[in-house]
């Protein structure tokens, strides 16, 4: 399978996890892919132009990270989606998935759009979502966060790392100090500190 890469993508970042994860590393040929959405690369086999995508001897290539994360959850036979906890942890990834898009775009606004064109207002909004989804994590989600390994945890792991990676001047553990404890324990897993962008 080739799987295409960049490593600064928190959704790259996700799919490296769960490939350590489940033991599947070995079964990837990583292919660097660094594109932008002004300049896609021509060989990434997702029409949309975004990373990652997976290819497979069994059919056509996988885009999103959220699909490709289920079908190698699927293919090593892991339960990151336990049935019995599916809702939860669905939407506790596409919490964590959120993060990742705000936090992306804000930098491809300034990264991408002229400086005369840059939209402050845009930016923070950006950021407010992103504050709400961690004090939604603060309040709500810290029990299931320390359970057992999901696909939820690994968003959610993946969005903060992003975040001190990005945006790090923004101080997102400023009053959730039991999500900084969390992302502390779940950050020295060695899958999160194998795929550590720099």
């Amino acid at each position: 399978m080739d799987l295409y890469f960049a490593a600064a993508s928190p959704f790259v970042r996700k799919v490296m996890v769960v490939l350590h994860e489940t033991g599947q590393l070995a079964d990837v040929n990583v292919i660097d892919s660094v594109q932008t959405p002004l300049a896609p690369n021509p060989a990434n086999k997702n029409p949309l132009g975004k990373i990652p995508s997976l290819t497979r001897p069994e059919g056509p290539a996988l885009y999103d990270s959220r699909v490709i994360c289920r079908y190698l959850a699927d293919r090593a036979g892991a339960d990151l989606i336990p049935p019995a906890r599916q809702w939860e942890v669905q939407t506790l990834e596409a919490t964590g998935d959120g993060i990742m898009d705000a936090g992306v775009l804000m930098v491809y606004e300034h990264r991408f759009r002229p400086a005369e064109l840059q939209y402050g207002a845009y930016v923070d909004g950006q950021w407010a979502k992103i504050a709400r989804a961690l004090d939604a994590l603060e309040e709500r989600w810290i029990s299931h966060l320390s359970g057992p390994l999901d696909l939820g945890q690994i968003s959610v792991g993946c969005a903060l790392g992003y975040l001190d990676f990005r945006h790090h001047d923004r101080g997102w553990r400023d009053g959730r100090d039991a999500l900084a404890r969390w992302f502390e324990r779940f950050g020295a897993r060695p899958s999160m500190q194998e795929t550590r962008p720099v």
